[in-house]
């Protein structure tokens, strides 16, 4: 069953879902557990083309994801109007990053309008896409391929109802991208959860090592100092992302890390020797640098080229700390 569905709007090339803008507890519900990665990748709506309130032959149509969260946002701004809602296949993916994996892109627009039929559905010839979309989609290529031109629209879907009062014109507002500290925060449950089966394999094994080469109590502080810098990386690298210094995501990592392992320090290591002290503050920013580096996909402030130039320049130099790190802790003991 379609998300939404309340009955079925009779068109010149048959029925067509008509979808309500209200959203009920299970939406909610879903969203919550998609937030924390619980059946997220099965969090879809099949695409297809929709009825949003009672659209006709000269109605706009909207072009969206089928991540289910995506399409309940897009539908639920859509109250009050008559819109077709042209749901694309991106496999459970938000808008900007099926973009750039390619499924919210040319081939599939043109697939889409042409399995719909939707040029014999609306008079009109143009289709409204997200502006975070466009890296995905070629218009020309769209317009010469199906006939349909492309418009881009909002960034935020809650500026859809203006865009179309204003006569389907964006503004500069429209276009103007945030990333708050709400919107980064509801993004940390989801990557907290995709990290635990990692964070409880390499913390019980540390746990395990530390404990046989020294004693129960060395390998709880070894856990807790790893965990701590995981947990740094994961959540508080990026709550505090604009108060951290440099443009860098992985030397945020690493001040957010280094501040954690002082304050471990402080707390721990009182009987820590020199290689110990070193080593701790190597390795530790170094996983936290790590960790916070990976929330470069979730925001959209960053360019593939310089993800990848980062990456390159920022494992190398993570591998090494932890790399001395360990041969620190090994003279330490031995010393």
């Amino acid at each position: 069953m379609v998300p939404g569905f309340i009955e079925w709007l009779e068109t010149s090339i048959g029925r067509v879902p008509r979808i309500a803008s209200k959203l009920g507890i299970f939406d909610h519900l879903g969203a919550c557990k998609a937030r924390w990665g619980i059946e997220r990748m099965s969090f879809i709506v099949p695409p297809g083309l929709y009825a949003v309130g009672a659209p006709c032959a000269e109605s706009p149509v909207i072009v969206t994801a089928n991540y289910k969260m995506t399409y309940d946002i897009v539908r639920q701004a859509l109250a009050g109007y008559n819109v077709w809602l042209l749901v694309l296949e991106t496999y459970g993916i938000n808008v900007w990053c099926a973009a750039g994996k390619g499924t919210f892109g040319t081939g599939e627009v043109v697939r889409r309008v042409t399995s719909s039929k939707l040029a014999e559905i609306v008079s009109h010839r143009r289709l409204i896409l997200p502006i975070l979309g466009a890296p995905g989609v070629a218009a020309h290529q769209v317009a010469r391929r199906c006939g349909f031109t492309v418009s881009y629209a909002t960034i935020r879907a809650a500026d859809l109802p203006e865009y179309l009062d204003n006569g389907m014109v964006t503004t500069p507002a429209m276009r103007k991208l945030t990333f708050t500290w709400y919107e980064r925060l509801v993004l940390i449950p989801v990557e907290v959860v995709l990290e635990l089966k990692l964070l409880a394999v390499v913390s019980g094994i540390i746990l395990l090592i530390c404990t046989l080469f020294n004693n129960l109590s060395v390998g709880l502080t070894a856990f807790g100092a790893y965990t701590g810098a995981v947990l740094s990386g994961v959540a508080l690298g990026p709550l505090l992302l604009p108060l951290l210094p440099s443009r860098s995501f992985a030397v945020k990592g690493a001040v957010i890390g280094a501040i954690w392992t002082l304050i471990y320090y402080l707390l721990t290591g009182a009987s820590w020797n020199l290689c110990t002290k070193i080593a701790a503050f190597l390795a530790l920013p170094a996983v936290s640098a790590f960790y916070t580096l990976n929330f470069t996909g979730c925001t959209t402030y960053t360019s593939r080229s310089g993800v990848k130039k980062e990456m390159r320049i920022g494992l190398s130099i993570m591998g090494c700390a932890v790399v001395i790190a360990i041969l620190l802790l090994t003279l330490g003991r031995f010393a």
